[in-house]
């Protein structure tokens, strides 16, 4: 059925209908007679607002109440009905509703019409003259609103009555019987989409009454995601055997299912589960690995510490608002680090969010070496806004804070202890945090990513501890985005890091990158990324350490990381990532031939 305008067109047409239907039926002596007035108001509108979020607006920020998903097939084009734009007056014998508000008695009651629009006079005539228009709650009468051919056919059949009503107030034998036939006809002509109309809200009714007696829950919304991930190493060696890595091309899959309740629709608890068997290429960096570094690590892995195609809980996080600008997220399994970050992703085009649901191929483009030492844990994160272009942030989170045996625990065991401070231009174009970080990992303690400590990316040397003794670091990192245009947005971090080897010696490491992304690229919602970098490299050691390669030996050459990737949607929930990676100089030795990986990876969201 076609759609047209409920706009001022539509208005004059009703007052000309009304004018000559008004001489037709109406004597002189009656013409300057007082009309009945319509006493129903337009029924409420109802106004759904997600509840305000701290400062950052991006949609992992935002804690958004859970609602009912539109069943499938429904009416996609329903606007407000025009029913609650002309009313009638209810018979006599009938009250209007409690909650009904007065019938516009003026057109200079509706806030949103001006003597200057050209169907002001044909407006005016409506609601002064018949009192048909009450207009919305809000004093507005939205006459550039779209409609469908079903709510003209409503509106039409409401002035209709309305005129029924005045004509039965009137001397009935001025009335031609050839007038009558054409109101008639008229109603006879919409009588069909009157009937379809009803007939459709009527199905409605009953489906929605079906889904709220079978919905999984009215606080709970669950969000799956599963991917099949096809990799091949195409070149490199294994960097501590220094023979040629095995090329073989491998098909692996995840799932997780993330469960998002809200009790009051300011707060969420999310709850994940899910399992898998992808095998990152640059998974560890022991001689019994694919290449026996952490470089090139790919962004989609399993957990290392659990066995494959194993159901697990991989996460429970609670978020609430205490006040109107904090936030403060409790998570007894989440990385501290990634609350921080994830809650507004500085790098939003490489590092997932729920707003560009993009990710880079590798682990370390998502994001700098401050984040990544942090492990998985139970923690705590505070975000507060500083007006509306400052957010604060501070995180502690412990890697073995669940386990009660000693060296672990929540505060005598490997923590991360995060602050950060993130600007936002006005229009959110451009953003740069700077970040602090201290880390400490007591000897021989493992986390979830199977280091003692360090980044879980880069070298080995920026990876490895003296065995036997605790180290505690401090990292700094500066990051930055700027979008400069649909088309494309550029970003980039440098991060520096001091490790101490407690009663040994100090270390420095440091990591840099800059990234081009280029949304819409080729087709609408398609996404282009290319990132160069230096993964995290020891680029100094004391003379009294020895982490593997001699005394004072740090990372004596530079590697680079490149990565390309291309993002494609198919429909809504459907998307393709091929990408590749390219590492030279692996483990930071140029005596390493260069490294190459391919990685297809396709996203089903449900």
């Amino acid at each position: 059925m076609s759609n047209f305008r409920w706009n001022y067109r539509s208005i004059v047409f009703l007052v000309l209908l009304l004018d000559i239907l008004a001489i037709l039926v109406f004597s002189p002596a009656k013409s300057q007679a007082e009309l009945p007035k319509s006493d129903v108001s337009p029924t409420e509108v109802e106004q759904n607002k997600a509840p305000e979020a701290v400062v950052n607006q991006t949609a992992d920020t935002s804690i958004t109440p859970v609602t009912r998903k539109k069943a499938p097939n429904e009416i996609q084009d329903r606007v407000t009905p025009v029913s609650q734009l002309l009313q009638v007056a209810p018979p006599a014998n009938k009250k209007a509703p409690n909650n009904a508000a007065g019938q516009v008695t003026s057109v200079s009651q509706l806030s949103d019409i001006k003597p200057t629009d050209w169907a002001f006079q044909a407006l005016q005539s409506l609601v002064e003259r018949y009192g048909v228009i009450a207009g919305y709650t809000d004093g507005t009468f939205k006459g550039d609103r779209s409609l469908t051919r079903y709510e003209f056919a409503a509106g039409l059949n409401a002035a209709l009555d309305r005129l029924n009503e005045l004509i039965a107030t009137s001397t009935t034998d001025l009335v031609k019987r050839e007038d009558l036939d054409t109101i008639k006809k008229l109603q006879q002509e919409f009588s069909p989409e009157l009937a379809q109309l009803r007939g459709r809200l009527d199905s409605l009714e009953v489906r929605n009454a079906k889904l709220e007696s079978t919905q999984f829950t009215t606080t709970t919304k669950l969000i799956g995601r599963s991917q099949i991930v096809l990799g091949d190493l195409i070149a490199g060696n294994n960097v501590v055997t220094k023979r040629p890595a095995p090329h073989n091309p491998t098909l692996q899959g995840s799932t997780s299912l993330r469960f998002n309740t809200s009790f009051n629709g300011k707060d969420s608890l999310g709850i994940t589960i899910g399992g898998g068997n992808i095998e990152s290429l640059g998974q560890t960096k022991v001689a019994t690995s694919l290449l026996g570094t952490y470089e090139g690590r790919s962004a989609d892995n399993s957990s290392i510490t659990f066995q494959r195609n194993t159901i697990i809980l991989s996460g429970v996080r609670y978020r609430f608002l205490p006040f109107p600008n904090t936030q403060v997220n409790i998570f007894p399994l989440s990385d501290g680090a990634s609350e921080i970050g994830l809650s507004g992703p500085v790098n939003p085009y490489f590092e997932s969010s729920s707003v560009t649901g993009a990710n880079g191929i590798s682990r370390f483009s998502r994001r700098s070496l401050v984040y990544n030492y942090g492990d998985t844990g139970p923690g705590i994160a505070i975000l507060q806004g500083l007006g509306k272009q400052l957010q604060f942030g501070i995180a502690y989170s412990a890697a073995n804070g669940g386990n009660p045996t000693p060296n672990n625990g929540l505060f005598t065991g490997r923590y991360l202890a995060l602050a950060q401070l993130i600007y936002y231009s006005g229009n959110r174009n451009f953003r740069v945090a700077a970040t602090y970080v201290n880390t400490y990992s007591p000897p021989r303690t493992i986390g979830f990513s199977g280091t003692n400590f360090g980044p879980a990316v880069g070298s080995n040397l920026a990876n490895s501890t003296v065995d036997g003794t605790a180290t505690l670091a401090n990292l700094y990192g500066l990051q930055a985005f700027y979008q400069l245009n649909s088309k494309l947005a550029i970003n980039g971090w440098v991060s520096y890091g001091v490790h101490r080897y407690l009663g040994r010696g100090d270390a420095e490491v440091m990591d840099w990158a800059v990234g081009l992304a280029f949304p819409d690229l080729f087709s609408e919602g398609a996404l282009g990324g290319i990132l160069v970098g230096m993964e995290p490299k020891l680029i100094s050691l004391s003379n009294s350490v020895n982490l593997g390669k001699g005394l004072g030996q740090a990372d004596r050459d530079t590697s680079l990381h490149v990565e390309a990737f291309y993002q494609y949607k198919i429909g809504d929930n459907i998307e393709v990532t091929p990408g590749l990676i390219w590492i030279t100089a692996p483990d930071s030795d140029s005596s390493n031939p260069d490294s190459l990986f391919a990685w297809v990876r396709t996203v089903f969201r449900f």
